[in-house]
């Protein structure tokens, strides 16, 4: 039996009768695992960002719903109602970005184990793409992918960005590395920024519902990354760009706003995806899914064709 675990049903607005259960990692780390909707036509495994939670995600699991696919959400070690990994539970931090893959196989194995419906898809957001990304390029279940703003590049000031692999690798044995990356303090985005001065979405609606999210249950948020999240992320980006497209169905959606990850490794792993459509969203910021409606229509509407063709 999976452990039941608490899901704020009112703050996520997802599909009824979402449910969400403890897992615990290879080693040790306990997470939260939501799923929601039965899924006909099949499971999309959502890889959220970093610093987000599974309630975020209520509204794009009913639009998945809409369009016959269930949603499975995991909360990444770190952050959401998963272990918060060092004494400072608003800091963001991982020992090392191939401990997210941990967190993937409690994901994969808790599916096996509730037999959700096949084929199984991945959407994945920001961090999330980095960590699917690497996911696919072994072994994996997995017969599409749709990635929103993947996070395939850490935006580094210009001066230091090409010496950001060396300093990284310095980083890891500093006594700063559990410092608070420059620019990133104990305070929440949302928490600090106000809508017209956000990078997340152009849609007053979508901020009002993160705002009111991490007002009513502060414990799902997480505020600033450590210095020592950010090598290991710039690391992992590196490694990652010196390996090939997956062979795989893949829809990546890319706002012409974006101003939280780099645009140009984007383009550069989409240029090179044989089987890869790359979507510009005219006038989006970071967060596709949390933009206007005609925008996310557009959106969920090229995943589920791209999904419908898996099961093909």
């Amino acid at each position: 039996m999976i452990e039941g675990a608490p899901l704020f049903h009112d703050l996520a607005a997802g599909p009824a009768g979402g449910r969400a259960w403890w897992l615990h990692a290879s080693d040790g780390v306990r997470l939260r695992l939501t799923q929601w909707g039965a899924g006909a036509k099949g499971t999309v495994f959502l890889f959220a960002g970093r610093a987000e939670y599974a309630e975020k995600y209520g509204p794009a699991a009913v639009d998945l719903a809409a369009r016959g696919f269930g949603t499975l959400v995991i909360d990444w070690r770190g952050q959401g109602l998963s272990d918060r990994l060092i004494a400072d539970p608003v800091k963001g931090h991982v020992g090392k970005f191939s401990d997210y893959q941990r967190d993937v196989d409690a994901m994969l194995a808790a599916a096996a184990r509730l037999d959700l419906p096949r084929p199984w898809v991945v959407l994945a957001h920001s961090m999330g793409g980095t960590i699917a990304l690497r996911r696919l390029m072994g072994t994996h279940p997995f017969d599409a992918v749709a990635f929103s703003a993947p996070m395939w590049g850490v935006g580094l000031p210009r001066l230091i960005a090409p010496f950001g692999p060396l300093l990284s690798r310095m980083t890891g044995s500093s006594p700063f590395a559990l410092a608070y990356a420059p620019g990133w303090g104990p305070v929440s985005f949302v928490h600090r920024a106000g809508f017209h001065d956000n990078f997340l979405t152009s849609d007053p609606d979508m901020w009002g519902m993160l705002v009111r999210q991490v007002a009513k249950a502060p414990e799902l948020a997480i505020a600033g990354a450590s210095l020592h999240w950010v090598a290991e992320a710039v690391l992992e980006c590196k490694a990652l760009a010196a390996l090939p497209a997956p062979d795989l169905p893949c829809y990546c959606a890319l706002g012409t706003q974006e101003r939280i990850v780099p645009q140009a490794p984007i383009r550069a792993r989409m240029a090179g995806w044989p089987r890869g459509q790359l979507a510009l969203f005219d006038g989006a910021e970071h967060e596709v899914m949390m933009e206007g409606p005609q925008m996310r229509a557009r959106f969920y509407d090229a995943c589920a064709a791209l999904f419908d063709a898996a099961r093909t």
